[in-house]
């Protein structure tokens, strides 16, 4: 059966799975929604017997409706390969009395691979399938992982060009080095004056220029979006929890049916809301624990049912997470709303205006399936050290984030069910913060210098990810004011 996405914002026309992911974001500003959540068409038992990619399919075949088995998984062949460190794409480690989902074995350490390593191949599939023939723009925003993993998918990628843009002091060393470092004659990053949500709302602005949009069309070319806003990066998203909990099931940690907790480091919301989804698919999940750092706007909104970014804006060590409009919220609002498009409108207007909204009780009951709260920049550390020193697991400030929240969550509830953690970053992405946290001492150790301590302490070989950037020329030297984002990606165009 058909699934046909339309925007969170209007009760405009639905379109296919293949011109929501070309498009990515609505015309209306709107985010793309499937008309419906389908249900797993196989059993979890039947799915533990799996490969990842053979999960990915029967997952996302669902969703992406117009997608024949051939091109679908042609795209899945050539996303999950040796791109990944590991034969199964995405461990489970238990430690500590939780399972930890490791996302961060494709090619640049950070979970983002697991949507980005596909998208590319989603969207020119897309364009073929609707006889596209403008060269397409991949237009993002980043808070530090994002970037390069979109950066390293599109690279050379026929038929696409990609510019980034990231907060010049808000990303990590590693971050930006990964980034700047980006080989690739379609690809340009820029540094903005600003923090992540500056660069959000500039790349959303972009999108909205219909003046620019046209000049476009004149030169051949149309934009598109690798940020989580793209549903051809949410749906890859839903597989990894499928597969997760298909994992625990072959391995007998879990009976058939047995409900298991998830926690996700969240910023974007993109995460958690695939997690969401895959519960409505028919996986036995309980909670979904919202783990916020210092930045803590989504606690708050799960606590008062009133989202407010009118704050201080937060530096963490969890860059990642350092965001005060949670963009893919919006999917969840629209849901609770009823499917109210002109709701949804409403609330986003005054989000945009006011810089915030307020949920109705009704809207708020809805929520029963989440739970939020945060860890605060000591509490981040203590986790990182504490892992370390109990059982020799050593985790990134992110995924810290969301261990401290459970502990949290288990304290406060009494709730022991068996609990998937999201391990969205590997500790060599966030060396410096990682080691600092389990010992002052590696203080005065150079970044690659405590590269190889980690390597060594955690016993862990260091990525691939990490060792091309040792020594690479920095590539890309660009940094602008919000004000001028526009006419960067006009000079990168020539248009």
């Amino acid at each position: 059966m058909e699934v046909l996405y339309s925007s969170t914002r209007g009760n405009g026309a639905r379109v296919k799975a293949s011109e929501a992911i070309l498009k990515g974001l609505a015309d209306d500003g709107g985010l793309f929604v499937p008309d419906r959540i389908p249900v797993l068409d196989r059993s979890l038992k039947e799915l533990s017997e799996m490969s990842y990619q053979e999960v990915a399919y029967e997952v996302m075949k669902l969703f992406l409706t117009d997608f024949t088995e051939e091109e679908l998984k042609n795209c899945i062949k050539r996303a999950y390969d040796e791109k990944f460190d590991t034969e199964v794409i995405a461990p489970l480690v238990e430690a500590k009395g939780a399972y930890y989902l490791e996302l961060f074995h494709g090619a640049t350490i950070a979970f983002k691979d697991m949507a980005l390593s596909i998208l590319p191949h989603l969207m020119i599939t897309s364009a073929r399938k609707n006889q596209i023939q403008n060269e397409i723009v991949i237009l993002t925003a980043t808070s530090g992982d994002t970037g390069k993993a979109a950066l390293a998918g599109f690279a050379g990628v026929e038929g696409t060009r990609i510019i980034v843009f990231y907060p010049k002091n808000g990303v990590s060393p590693i971050q930006e080095k990964q980034m700047v470092t980006q080989k690739g004659d379609n690809t340009f990053v820029v540094g903005i004056h600003g923090n992540f949500d500056d660069a959000q709302t500039g790349v959303k602005n972009i999108f909205s220029d219909k003046e620019l949009a046209k000049e476009m069309e004149e030169k051949g070319f149309q934009f598109s979006s690798a940020n989580s806003i793209n549903i051809g990066r949410l749906v890859p998203q839903i597989v990894y929890y499928v597969y997760a909990y298909a994992k625990l099931l072959k391995e007998e940690k879990v009976a058939d049916g047995e409900v298991i907790n998830v926690v996700v480091p969240t910023g974007n919301f993109g995460n958690i809301l695939a997690a969401f989804y895959a519960k409505n698919m028919g996986v036995p999940v309980g909670k979904l624990i919202c783990a916020s750092n210092d930045n803590k706007v989504l606690y708050d909104f799960f606590a008062t049912g009133t989202y407010d970014r009118n704050r201080e804006f937060m530096l963490t060590t969890s860059p990642s997470m350092d965001i005060l409009i949670s963009s893919n919220l919006e999917r969840l609002i629209y849901r609770i709303a009823g499917n109210d498009a002109q709701k949804n409108a409403q609330l986003m207007s005054s989000l945009s205006g006011q810089g915030k909204y307020e949920i109705t009780a009704e809207m708020k009951e809805q929520l029963n399936d989440f739970y939020g709260n945060y860890a605060s920049e000591a509490e981040t550390a203590q986790t990182i050290q504490k892992l370390y020193e109990d059982c020799g697991y050593v985790i990134d400030t992110h995924t810290a984030v969301a261990a401290c929240v459970y502990d949290k969550y288990v304290k406060e509830t009494g709730d022991h069910a068996k609990t998937v953690i999201a391990s969205t970053a590997s500790p060599f992405k966030f060396t410096r913060s990682v080691m600092d946290a389990i010992d002052h001492k590696y203080d005065a150790m150079g970044d690659f210098e405590l590269v190889d301590e980690l390597s060594k302490i955690a016993n862990v070989t260091v990525p691939n990810a990490i060792e091309e950037i040792r020594s690479a020329d920095i590539v890309h030297d660009n940094v602008c004011e919000v004000g001028e984002m526009k006419q960067i990606v006009k000079d990168f165009l020539k248009i």
